[in-house]
């Protein structure tokens, strides 16, 4: 009772300086304001001025808390919904060899697929007004607009030499919840999903009932590159999985009123069949408390590589003048009880960050007793990265955005010239298509800076500084001589995955975003190890089984 006695008082004047600190700051803030607006030589904005002092605030915080005022309300609703823009879902292109913008892949169930346009369209005008010599984004701001409003798109098809005209009406533009879902190797089913937003876990129950008439009895589900989005989605598709009144995750904050546990609360599709999920240093949030509470749960074998640690819950709370404020308010942890937040916000001095180290981590147990650890993110069961992109693939998807076009005229004469092609599990390019695309790039002039020349550069003047480059001149020229790209070579050896890029975009054309999905999966490392894994019910379940222990005599 003593204790209490002295513990208390200590506690109400700590509590007592800190709402003084509060209230005197923002006395000052005001008065510093008024002052400006009053003397200060130009008129000032206050949105403007208020608006930075606000953002400077929370940027000493977490990336994650944001002010949304009345005319960003948009971009907070997207979050939630998915929905990106209002327009016609589709991509386009500059031609700088014709100087005009064409449009370049439809999106699947948009306005622009629906109205039949296609790839290599020539746009010429708007509404009347003149689209010849305009630049990519000033055709853009023309196709968006309000949802609901239409306007009058003339186009030339190169197939054709026809002009069309076309009256399209703008829609919300909203990502795919799910690409692209499909039964493979008979048994096998995948499921790609793409975030965690309104009604996610509907499409994705969809998808699974689906499957399993297919015949599915294995399932491979896909969050690599899933940032995330709801908790509430998260918890649904768990519960797909795991039997009713299971602790999925659990909010913790300073206020006790948004502190809340998710628990399931129906019944599971199916508890008892093998499931791999593919995660990556971009899948995060949601995507960490799917992947990480089947996890503790020993419900699913996590195969990939590390996510990406986002172990903080936002909330929003309305602001005067239609406003809203996105701000972090709890941490999560998941059933085993760990947190994966991979980084420590400091807010003193500025505020500054901090990665937890593997070494200041603790160790927590699955529900079969497998050692788990908190902070950096889900550390995957099975660890499979995924190949390299060459640097040559990097340069020739750059050409296709200024002015080589190589790649994207190759892409483009291929689907004038194929009204048809094979479905996406059986499409390739031949051998003499590879050669065309080959000799069209070396005659085209086209040239990349292969990394290693560049850091052989680089060395050789350090050498220089440090006074070593006379004495290793010989080595240095040898090596230059082996390091020197040739385009030929170069598109020879990597062939393959250059053929599978242009593959990949060739069949979005005519099957859209799951064409294209379903066709990497031909390539993909990472779910032919899944496949391995689910098709090997052994490996599988010693996966799931804690270490044996074996006891000394």
């Amino acid at each position: 009772m003593l204790l209490l006695a002295v513990v208390m008082p200590a506690a109400a004047q700590e509590n007592k300086d800190h709402h003084l600190e509060v209230a005197k700051n923002l006395e000052v803030f005001n008065t510093i304001y008024k002052n400006l607006d009053m003397i200060y030589v130009d008129t000032l904005d206050a949105a403007e001025t208020i608006g930075a002092g606000i953002d400077a605030m929370l940027k000493s915080l977490d990336p994650y808390t944001e002010y949304y005022p009345e005319e960003k309300m948009q971009d907070l609703k997207s979050i939630f919904t998915g929905n990106i823009y209002a327009g016609i879902g589709s991509t386009i292109h500059y031609d700088s060899s014709i100087k005009r913008v064409r449009i370049y892949e439809p999106y699947e169930g948009n306005p622009a697929q629906e109205a039949g346009l296609k790839m290599g369209d020539i746009i010429l005008s708007i509404d009347d007004e003149s689209m010849i010599d305009k630049d990519v984004s000033y055709v853009s701001s023309h196709l968006r607009g309000e949802a609901g409003t239409s306007f009058l798109l003339k186009i030339k098809r190169p197939s054709t030499g026809k002009t069309m005209q076309m009256k399209i009406t703008r829609r919300q533009i909203q990502n795919p919840t799910i690409p692209y879902y499909g039964l493979q190797n008979d048994s096998i089913g995948y499921i790609l999903l793409s975030g965690f937003t309104e009604n996610s876990s509907r499409e994705v129950r969809r998808a699974f009932i689906d499957l399993k008439k297919q015949g599915m009895r294995k399932l491979v589900f896909d969050l690599r590159g899933n940032g995330g989005g709801s908790e509430q989605e998260a918890v649904h598709i768990v519960n797909m999985f795991v039997p009713k009144g299971v602790n999925v995750v659990s909010n913790r904050g300073k206020l006790k009123k948004v502190s809340r546990d998710y628990v399931t609360t129906v019944e599971p599709l199916d508890s008892l069949m093998p499931v791999v999920v593919l995660v990556n240093g971009n899948s995060a949030s949601a995507s960490e408390i799917t992947s990480g509470a089947l996890q503790d749960l020993d419900r699913a074998v996590i195969l990939g590589t590390r996510t990406y640690g986002k172990g903080l819950v936002q909330m929003t709370i309305d602001l005067p003048y239609n406003g809203n404020l996105k701000l972090t308010s709890n941490k999560y942890f998941i059933p085993s009880g760990r947190c994966i937040q991979a980084i420590n916000y400091r807010h003193g001095h500025g505020g500054y960050t901090e990665h937890v180290a593997d070494s200041l981590t603790k160790v927590f147990y699955t529900k079969n007793g497998r050692e788990v650890r908190d902070g950096g993110g889900i550390k995957p069961d099975v660890e499979v990265k995924p190949d390299s992109l060459p640097n040559l693939a990097y340069y020739l998807q750059a050409s296709s955005r200024d002015s080589a076009d190589v790649l994207y005229n190759y892409e483009l004469d291929y689907y004038l010239a194929h009204p048809t092609i094979a479905n996406p599990r059986d499409f390739k390019l031949t051998d003499a298509d590879y050669e065309e695309f080959k000799q069209r790039v070396i005659a085209s002039g086209f040239t990349y800076d292969p990394e290693s020349e560049k850091i052989l550069k680089n060395l050789k003047r350090m050498a220089e500084f440090e006074g070593y480059y006379e004495d290793a001149k010989d080595e240095f020229d040898n090596l230059e001589k082996k390091l020197k790209h040739n385009l030929g070579k170069d598109l020879d050896k990597h062939k393959a995955v250059i053929k599978e890029m242009i593959e990949s975009d060739i069949v979005a054309f005519y099957y859209y975003q799951k064409g294209s999905v379903e066709l990497g999966l031909r390539y993909d490392k990472m779910f032919s190890e899944a496949c391995k894994l689910l098709n090997s019910p052994s490996e599988y379940e010693k996966i799931l089984q804690p270490p044996t222990l074996v006891s000394s005599k």
